[in-house]
C-alpha cells in the first residue's frame, strides 16, 4: 500500500517539477534582406492572400481548402485553411497594422492540435533601397504541453519553414 502511494506521489512530484522547469513561452523568427524599397515590400506583405505565393505551408498542400473573411490588408481580415496533415486546420486574423512597420496576426490552430500564437511580419529600412523583413510567431506553452516542449525544438522545426518562405518571398519581390 505504501509503495503504491510513494510511486503515485513520485510521479505527481515529477510531473510538477517538469511543469515548473519546462519552457513557458516560445518564439521563432527569421529575417532576410530584400532589395526593394520598404513601402513596396510592406504593401505586398500586408495582404495575407499573398502568402499563397511564398508560404512553405501552401507548398506542402497546394490543394488545401481556403476561405477568406473581410478585406485583405485590413484589421479583422481572416484567412482560414483546411489542409492535409502537414498544414492542418486553422485560421489567421490580422489584429494590428502599423503602416510601413509591421503586420500582427493571431494564429489559431485547431488540428492536428489546438493552439494559438501571435504572428508578426515586420519591415525595416536598412538603406540603399533594401528592406529587412522579419517573420515570426510566439506564444505560451500551457501545462502539460510545455513538458512536451522540453523534447521538441520549435525553433529548429518551424525555423526552416520560415527560412524557406522568406527565400521564396525574396525571389518574388526582387523579380
Amino acid at each position: 500500500m505504501y509503495i503504491a502511494l510513494y510511486v503515485v506521489l513520485s510521479i505527481v512530484g515529477l510531473f510538477i517539477l517538469l511543469a515548473l522547469l519546462a519552457p513557458k513561452k516560445y518564439q521563432v523568427n527569421r529575417s532576410i534582406i530584400i532589395n526593394k524599397p520598404l513601402p513596396e515590400v510592406f504593401q505586398y506583405l500586408k495582404h495575407i492572400k499573398n502568402q499563397d505565393d511564398w508560404s512553405p505551408w501552401k507548398k506542402k498542400d497546394p490543394d488545401m481548402k481556403q476561405e477568406f473573411v473581410g478585406n485583405d490588408g485590413e484589421i479583422g481580415f481572416i484567412a482560414k485553411w483546411d489542409g492535409n496533415k502537414d498544414v492542418g486546420l486553422g485560421e489567421q486574423e490580422i489584429t494590428n497594422i502599423v503602416e510601413n512597420n509591421r503586420v500582427e496576426a493571431r494564429l489559431r490552430f485547431f488540428k492536428p492540435w489546438k493552439s494559438e500564437s501571435d504572428a508578426i511580419t515586420s519591415v525595416e529600412d536598412i538603406g540603399d533601397g533594401n528592406t529587412k523583413v522579419t517573420w515570426g510567431f510566439s506564444g505560451i506553452n500551457k501545462v502539460p504541453a510545455n513538458i512536451f516542449m522540453m523534447l521538441y525544438n520549435v525553433d529548429k522545426h518551424v525555423g526552416k519553414d520560415f527560412e524557406e518562405g522568406l527565400a521564396s518571398l525574396k525571389i518574388i519581390l526582387e523579380k
